[in-house]
């Protein structure tokens, strides 16, 4: 007589309520990779660290997401899944709680990557509690639309909470926030899951440790690289040159020893396929599109004057794109709709966007002529980021699909770094060329700014400012004018030179003749969950 096999869960749950605690669980997890990039300022000045450094801490992290997919895979298969559930939930809260007490910039980049482990741990177990909750196709495709909805959805949402608990109480007490958000949905998901391995159970031995030191020091050195680089002067820096050496070493190491492993940290066998190679490169150019909302964000901030509460609440607007496309894009996906479509659409969506933005931008603007500007843009990201991913894990045979997971991770992790690295780099260029275009135009004759200096002075003194301070006010509204200016000039060139890129990318997509040879399989393919 053979025994029935025990279910995932409780038999008395009810479906709203497992899929109620899966969704509580994964929302402010996701957000948690976002938490500090939309307060970079607050963060920066709790810790004592420069801007610079917040925005490393956020490659920190998800070096950590990229690198440890493998040996958590291994961990996820071991131990049962409640028990592994909750250990890393108990690490997850730990990490939060040092964090609320200490300011050591050390402990916080530490703690950040710690965090990114527990986190790929927990939403590992979620979506594989999808894959497993849903047997038919559709119900999989719709499931794994939600995820990497929230994903996408996730940074809006956590900016309004941050912005708001930045307001009204201390930085700290964003971690103690994290924490009570975890809570909930942890404690639902642990009393109604049975102690049961959703994989096969593989001994821990052979662990390939020595991989991950490789493939983590890599990520870290290569986002630390992209971020710094700039400021460093590049390879004019010896501490660069270094980097950039000991990353070729590591690649050289990494490489010799996959080819020499029987169970190889990643297959290297996914690159021979030139559908995944393609789907991999796509995620680079999708993540540098998505990552240009910064510059809008900070267009809102630094030229319109808006404080980052009313910022993040005009950015729900691009959640709703989200919501609107992942919804199509996985009733396309179910209907079989040519892959090609779906993407010239997502990436015309973005050409849209950037275009618009374009023209929108001036020093003066009605908040409402942006908001179907967001939700175009929402609708871009959201039309090509689920299909992508499946076109990519479904682009290689079944006995490699974790590999190819975790090279996608990898190809989102540059795509994400050069996304920061780019805007950060065309900033320091573009603020360069102007400021040299406005010291020129500002001479003795061109009546402009002088004009403008006087016209702030009077107004200064419209409101009984004495003669000297309101010339010193003047100067300081004047040099915030340029600046703003400056800043538009940036924006209008970023964005122009994003649109050129969109066209090429668009272009390659049309003329690549091979998408229809892969068929999308998501009943035998479970994608990572980051």
């Amino acid at each position: 007589m053979t025994s029935q096999p025990i279910p995932l869960f409780k038999p008395w749950a009810p479906e709203w309520l497992i899929r109620s605690s899966i969704g509580l669980v994964m929302l402010p997890l996701l957000g948690l990779f976002g938490l500090f990039t939309n307060n970079i300022t607050a963060t920066a000045g709790y810790y004592g660290i420069e801007p610079i450094d917040v925005q490393y801490s956020t490659i920190v992290y998800y070096a950590a997401l990229a690198s440890f997919y493998s040996l958590e895979q291994r961990f996820f298969n071991f131990v049962p899944s409640r028990q592994y559930f909750v250990i890393n939930v108990i690490l997850l809260m730990v990490t939060c709680y040092i964090s609320y007490y200490a300011r050591s910039p050390l402990v916080y980049f530490t703690t950040r990557f710690l965090q990114g482990i527990f986190t790929g741990g927990i939403n590992s177990i979620c979506i594989t509690l999808i894959f497993r909750r849903f047997s038919s196709e559709r119900a999989r495709e719709i499931g794994y639309s939600v995820f990497y909805g929230l994903l996408v959805c996730s940074s809006p949402l956590i900016m309004v909470l941050a912005s708001f608990i930045i307001e009204y109480f201390n930085y700290p007490a964003l971690y103690k926030a994290m924490i009570f958000m975890i809570l909930p949905g942890s404690v639902l998901l642990t009393g109604i899951l049975n102690n049961v391995s959703l994989g096969r159970k593989f001994p821990l031995y052979q662990l390939d440790w020595s991989s991950f030191i490789f493939y983590a020091s890599f990520v870290c050195l290569f986002g630390y690289v992209l971020i710094y680089g700039q400021r460093s002067y590049w390879l004019e820096n010896l501490h660069i040159w270094a980097c950039v050496g000991a990353m070729l070493l590591l690649v050289a190491l990494f490489i010799t020893r996959q080819l020499h492993l029987k169970r190889p940290f990643i297959d290297l066998a996914i690159f021979k396929y030139s559908n995944f190679r393609i789907g991999a490169f796509l995620l680079i150019p999708f993540y540098i599109c998505r990552g240009s909302l910064a510059v809008t964000s900070n267009y809102f901030e630094a030229v319109l004057g808006m404080d980052p509460i009313h910022v993040s609440e005009l950015m729900m607007a691009n959640m709703v794109g989200v919501i609107l496309s992942v919804l199509v894009s996985s009733r396309l996906i179910l209907q079989k709709k040519p892959m090609r479509m779906i993407w010239l659409t997502g990436f015309g969506f973005f050409l849209l966007f950037h275009g618009w933005m374009y023209f929108l931008f001036s020093s003066e603007g009605n908040l409402s002529a942006f908001i179907l500007p967001l939700i175009v843009q929402g609708l871009g990201a959201g039309t090509i980021m689920t299909p992508l991913i499946m076109f990519t894990v479904s682009a290689v045979p079944a006995a490699i699909a974790g590999s190819a997971s975790m090279a996608g991770i990898l190809f989102r992790f540059i795509g994400f770094t050069l996304s920061m690295a780019v805007i950060t780099s065309f900033q320091l260029f573009s603020k360069s060329k102007h400021q040299e275009d406005f010291r020129n135009q500002i001479t003795l004759l061109n009546p402009v700014p002088n004009e403008r200096f006087e016209l702030y002075q009077r107004q200064m003194e419209s409101h009984g400012i004495p003669h000297d301070q309101a010339a010193k006010i003047a100067t300081g509204l004047l040099n915030k004018a340029v600046e703003k200016q400056m800043f538009l000039r940036y924006a209008m060139d970023y964005y122009s030179v994003i649109c050129w890129g969109i066209v090429a990318v668009m272009l390659m997509i049309a003329l690549y003749p091979y998408f229809s040879k892969t068929i999308m399989n998501v009943r035998s393919r479970q994608p990572a969950p980051y």
